[in-house]
């Protein structure tokens, strides 16, 4: 039986360094190459540092697709998006998040992250987490924002923790994708398969991360539609006040990249937010997105 640790890697553990970010959560990994075959232990120890700081950059990855898919799988099976023309070509694992277009047509998904979100949190299995790599920047902009949501459930004042305790929330694909075409045209009209493949998920409002066993608030503005069981008004108000907790500036991280940044974060942990790129700066970035299990 294999194990989360398994793999065919040599004895050799290169000297990397794990220093955490002066910042609700993150760190960077420094002195690390993923175009190495990865050993054991400094596997191992990546995965104690995920779970310990939630987000996790790695410094000047110079790295092919496949080695990015390939450090992925390690984690888990590898979810593919709904939006498959954003595919990278011959690698469908790895969504293109860009604003680039080629003879008038986008790249890439370049409306991706405009609201708070956990990836994936719409399916019966979310993510457990996500790579994103740099490929291009912007001189300017470009930033990804994540907010730490054990801290958020932590802060949360108690009259609010007792009354979100046992609900549950429907989380829906198709939440804000009308809005978000409306501004951007190119996001293509979802047809009947694609509709079939994001039919909306019920998740806790409150889950308890499978590993480090910490209660987090999952919720989101992009994706989480009502919370069940109760009147709409009713809803509507509590998840309001819950997304204003669950990005408050005192949760949150600020990634600026740097060129040949890999970004890990875990969506069981926290939300992260695009802070957006002007529209005549080229940006692209490879994600790749690994299979959660069902919150509990």
């Amino acid at each position: 039986m294999t194990t989360l640790f398994d793999a065919e890697a040599p004895s050799a553990v290169q000297a990397l360094e794990i220093r955490p970010f002066d910042a609700p959560l993150g760190a960077e990994v420094l002195g690390l190459d993923l175009s190495r075959p990865l050993a054991a232990d400094d596997f191992a120890r990546i995965h104690r540092a995920h779970l310990a700081h939630h987000v996790l950059v790695f410094r000047d990855q110079r790295i092919t697709p496949q080695q990015q898919v390939d450090f992925s799988a390690r984690f888990g099976p590898l979810q593919i998006h709904v939006l498959k023309g954003f595919q990278l070509q011959h690698h469908p694992e790895i969504l293109i998040v860009s604003n680039i277009k080629e003879n008038g047509q986008p790249i890439g998904l370049g409306d991706a992250g405009a609201y708070w979100h956990s990836d994936l949190s719409y399916k019966e299995k979310p993510s457990l987490g996500s790579l994103l790599h740099a490929q291009e920047l912007p001189s300017e902009g470009g930033d990804t924002l994540f907010a730490n949501q054990h801290t958020a459930w932590d802060t949360l004042p108690a009259a609010l923790q007792n009354a979100v305790a046992g609900l549950r929330a429907e989380h829906s694909y198709l939440a804000k994708y009308e809005e978000l075409r409306a501004r951007n045209p190119w996001r293509p009209k979802l047809t009947q398969a694609q509709l079939d493949e994001v039919q909306p998920a019920v998740h806790p409002v409150v889950r308890t991360h499978p590993e480090n066993g910490r209660k987090a608030l999952f919720v989101s503005e992009h994706f989480t539609t009502r919370i069940v069981g109760i009147p709409e008004d009713e809803s509507r108000a509590l998840l309001d006040e819950l997304f204003a907790h669950t990005s408050r500036a005192e949760l949150v991280y600020r990634h600026a990249w740097q060129p040949h940044d890999m970004v890990f974060w875990d969506n069981r942990s926290v939300t992260h937010l695009a802070a957006g790129t002007p529209d005549h700066l080229r940006r692209k970035l490879y994600r790749t997105t690994i299979e959660g299990s069902a919150p509990f």
